[in-house]
């Protein structure tokens, strides 16, 4: 087992990130310009993060198979973003959103990152103000709040239901105006396929040109992976289509540590499926919660309209379970609330959703002020069910979202490989057990602004790394095996598509990986993940070639991914014998069916060591925490 070293500085919890900040060692402003940073993804975490080294003078590589930044899936965002102003005057603070995030997390995160986090989350909207982001406004000309789940203050600044997007508008301008100047070069259409280490360092990439079907190499001193979660080996989850793990997972095959792969989020506001040729599912935002109630009948099958069910005949279940909380409860409890009354045959009409009614906010505020805060909402939803929200209930079901799991990365957010950094989503380092909404785009910008700008510089003036010759052999050794991988993706033709294999996992990771897991289920499902391996590579159909744009190709090199990570993440789920956020065994509840955590024997961070196909080596970092006591979690 490998000794972790999380490199948390010493020193009081409010001073560990001023302190490091002074004792880092800084790169002269006439030297960043002989640095290569080569960034992957170009969502928040990452162009937020090639915009300040650009600006730095850092010569910064952005690569992205988007054929735009701005179509990044941090755009898809729609609440809001967290952030300690206090401007409501309603009890908010650094330490409270500290405590919050760690608690909402079920004590599985690190104190000192989820404090930086929760320190610098006021610079963040600052920042953003400043871009020209339109956060919304009350009558005076103040930023307003809304709350979200988790809180019981309002510390969610917005803009309509549109917040990723203009952030990331925001994050674009900037990162535009660094490519215009000539300090970041930026690749569209490119996918990266794996990572370059030599001697143990990271020193470079290879990526698919997906346009002409070019295996390319690139060379830098230090690699940025910022590529998102994993939630779509799911198959189906909210996530866009093309969102993957490849980037982090070839990482982790080359010697990344992966932390908790089992912690992932279901979110409770997703519309339900509605059938087998369903490719994706959509979120409703969870700031719908402020004023939408969620309710189902008391009675058992109930097909009636839901306009025609009395008051006294609807249990609205989160506010009688967490009066405290409410329907603001956090994701994973009111996840699994759904679920049960679902399982009782309490869903609406009988069916795999339960209600979120506008009626009572509709009546209290009228129908123009829940226009003004949701109206774009309402208009995705009418226009994907046929039902207007307005006159009658939306339904509403939990869905895969986002993932707390990531690459394990220390304080400076660099994984086990020296000189490889991991932002946002792709990394592990904040969330704990569960996030809370609007902390996603929070961390990303936090670790794109004002973390990896400090934090790269740190490392590349102590180590001096240097940067390798595309010539140098572990470039084309890699660029080979993939390019072998390739070949003999194409050359299996067998009978099923690769969306038929994709689902076949997904449905094995709902069921037995998903909102209840179980040790006979999760035994059953690394089987069956193993087997479904064997089966792809025996009877995949691969079509097309490789030396043109290959959707099918690609998504057969995710789905060899997502194989393997599938297997990771329920061995993980295996190994943690208790219940904690959105990682619930069912062997481990309370009498009233709550998460029931193991603290003397699981409050540490999983960090799994490849070894080969289908064995990995298990590593523990303890969670020590000194500034807040371990307790149950109660929202009640």
């Amino acid at each position: 087992m490998a000794k972790l070293d999380p490199k948390i500085p010493a020193g009081p919890l409010q001073e560990k990130w001023v302190n490091h900040k002074f004792n880092m060692k800084l790169v002269n402003p006439a030297n960043k310009r002989k640095y290569d940073i080569i960034i992957v993804g170009s969502g928040l975490a990452g162009a937020s993060a090639a915009a300040s080294l650009g600006e730095l003078g850092y010569k910064v590589k952005v690569f992205t198979y988007n054929d735009s930044p701005r179509r990044a899936h941090s755009i898809s965002a729609q609440g809001g973003i967290n952030a300690a102003k206090n401007y409501q005057n309603d009890g908010d603070s650094i330490y409270r959103l500290f405590y919050d995030t760690i608690k909402g997390g079920d004590f599985r995160a690190r104190e000192a990152n989820v404090y930086r986090l929760a320190e610098v989350s006021n610079s963040i909207i600052d920042q953003c103000v400043a871009q020209g982001v339109p956060f919304a406004r009350e009558y005076g000309g103040m930023l307003d709040n809304r709350s979200f789940g988790g809180a019981q203050v309002s510390r969610t600044f917005y803009a309509r239901g549109q917040t990723g997007q203009q952030l990331l508008l925001g994050a674009y301008s900037s990162l535009m105006r660094q490519v215009h100047l000539g300090n970041v070069e930026l690749f569209t259409r490119r996918e990266m396929i794996d990572l370059v280490t030599i001697d143990g360092q990271a020193k470079g990439i290879v990526v698919r040109n997906m346009v002409d079907g070019a295996i390319e190499k690139y060379s830098a001193h230090a690699v940025v992976l910022a590529t998102g979660g994993y939630a779509n080996v799911f198959f189906l989850s909210t996530n866009a289509m093309n969102c993957n793990t490849t980037a982090i997972w070839r990482a982790h095959k080359k010697g990344a540590f992966f932390a908790n792969p089992c912690f992932t989020q279901i979110h409770p506001t997703c519309l339900p499926i509605h059938g087998e040729g369903q490719s994706k599912l959509t979120l409703m935002s969870e700031s719908l919660r402020n004023d939408g109630r969620i309710w189902v009948s008391k009675l058992k099958k109930d097909m009636r309209e839901p306009n025609d069910i009395p008051e006294e005949e609807r249990d609205y279940y989160l506010e009688r379970k967490y009066p405290s909380f409410g329907n603001l409860s956090p994701r994973d409890i009111s996840s699994r609330s759904a679920k049960e009354v679902v399982d009782e045959g309490r869903g609406a009409k009988g069916g795999d959703a339960v209600y979120l009614d506008f009626k009572d906010a509709i009546n209290r505020l009228g129908k123009h002020v829940i226009e003004e805060r949701y109206g774009n909402l309402f208009e995705i939803y009418e226009t994907i069910t046929g039902e207007n929200p307005y006159n009658v209930p939306m339904k509403i079901y939990p869905a895969p979202h986002y993932t707390m799991g990531g690459l394990w990365v220390d304080y400076n957010l660099m994984s086990t490989i020296p000189g490889l950094f991991v932002l946002g989503e792709a990394n592990f380092s904040d969330h704990g057990a569960n996030r809370l909404g609007a902390s996603a785009l929070m961390q990303g910008l936090a670790d794109g602004y004002f973390v990896a700008p400090y934090t790269i510089g740190d490392y590349l003036a102590s180590a001096k790394p240097k940067k390798e010759s595309l010539d140098h052999p572990a470039f084309d050794t890699v660029k080979k095996e993939n390019e072998e991988l390739i070949g003999k993706l194409l050359s299996i033709k067998g009978k099923q598509t690769v969306d038929d294999i994709h689902k076949k996992l997904g449905r094995i990771m709902w069921n037995k990986v998903g909102m209840g897991r179980n040790e006979k289920g999760l035994k059953e499902a690394i089987k069956e993940i193993a087997d479904l391996r064997v089966e792809f590579w025996k009877d995949v159909n691969v079509v097309g070639t490789d030396k043109d744009i290959n959707q099918c190709l690609e998504r057969a090199g995710r789905l060899i991914d997502y194989l393997e990570l599938g297997e990771l993440m329920a061995r993980d789920a295996l190994e943690r014998n208790e219940s904690c956020g959105g990682h619930f065994r069912e062997e481990y509840q309370t009498p009233e069916g709550e998460a029931l955590r193991n603290d003397e024997e699981y409050a540490f961070v999983s960090a799994w060591e490849y070894k080969n196909l289908g064995s990995w080596e298990l590593n523990k970092e303890p969670l020590i925490y000194e500034n807040v006591q371990l307790a149950t979690r109660s929202y009640k």
